[in-house]
């Protein structure tokens, strides 16, 4: 059974479900999806998380601000509340969180601050931080290291072997989208082959980058197996073996305290 570590629930396209959302998770449980960690961008999208994780068991998800959001929403974000908004079981992790300089440089410091307060509330709560980060790796490592981050996730990797041997050295989990499955992603997937199997993890991050076969359509949970097919491919296991390694790997994220 496949673990979809990273998906929007809110943003996903339901056009051909006819809006529902459930409909969608059935189609992903059908393609042996047995559990989603939805993850927020803003901090009000706990309200609509919490109804979709009380209706579906397999269902958890994150709270935190995306990088990308504005100052004012991320100066929101402050680690007190965090801490607050992560109490419920449901919430499996903080985030995501991390450092975006591709789509903007205006507001460096405020990302920077921000990233680091989601840290702390991760530290308190004891659940993983989700990272994301974007023509910034230097700093996103320099941060995790300075805050002493050791429970966390570098949510879809398309970095170097230098990037990803730095976050696995602080305890870090990395996990791959459907970038890895494309065709000039070879660099990708030679560093993939670098990543010990008892740390790599798979995502669908959709709506967004569906792997081949799906590449340029809009992106679903039960797609992520075309994730695991891709990572088998490079370690040389079968789908199976690379399901159960990515299920147990998310279960020992979870559990560590």
């Amino acid at each position: 059974m496949f673990v979809d570590t990273h998906c929007h629930l809110t943003l996903l396209d339901l056009t051909s479900y006819g809006g529902d959302l459930d409909l969608a998770l059935a189609q992903a449980r059908e393609a042996g999806v047995s559990k989603f960690m939805s993850i927020s961008v803003n901090l009000d999208d706990h309200i609509e998380l919490t109804t979709i994780a009380a209706r579906h068991t397999d269902v958890g998800y994150s709270v935190g601000v995306h990088p990308c959001e504005d100052p004012e929403t991320m100066a929101r974000a402050t680690t007190d509340y965090l801490i607050e908004l992560a109490q419920p079981e449901k919430v499996w992790a903080i985030g995501e969180t991390g450092l975006d300089y591709f789509h903007s440089t205006d507001f460096i410091a405020e990302q920077k601050q921000c990233f680091a307060r989601h840290i702390h509330a991760s530290q308190a709560v004891k659940k993983p931080v989700v990272v994301h980060t974007r023509s910034a790796k230097h700093d996103t490592v320099d941060i995790i290291r300075a805050e002493k981050s050791t429970h966390g996730i570098l949510h879809c990797f398309t970095e170097d072997w230098e990037t990803a041997k730095a976050v696995l050295d602080c305890g870090y989990y990395v996990s791959f989208s459907g970038i890895v499955s494309f065709k000039n992603a070879q660099d990708l997937r030679d560093v993939a082959k670098q990543v010990p199997l008892d740390r790599v993890l798979i995502e669908t991050d959709s709506p967004y980058l569906a792997p081949m076969p799906y590449r340029g359509k809009s992106n679903e949970p039960k797609y992520v197996p075309y994730v695991a097919k891709a990572l088998s491919d490079v370690y040389d296991k079968s789908v199976e073996e690379i399901a159960f390694i990515t299920m147990q790997n998310f279960e020992n994220l979870l559990n560590l305290k």
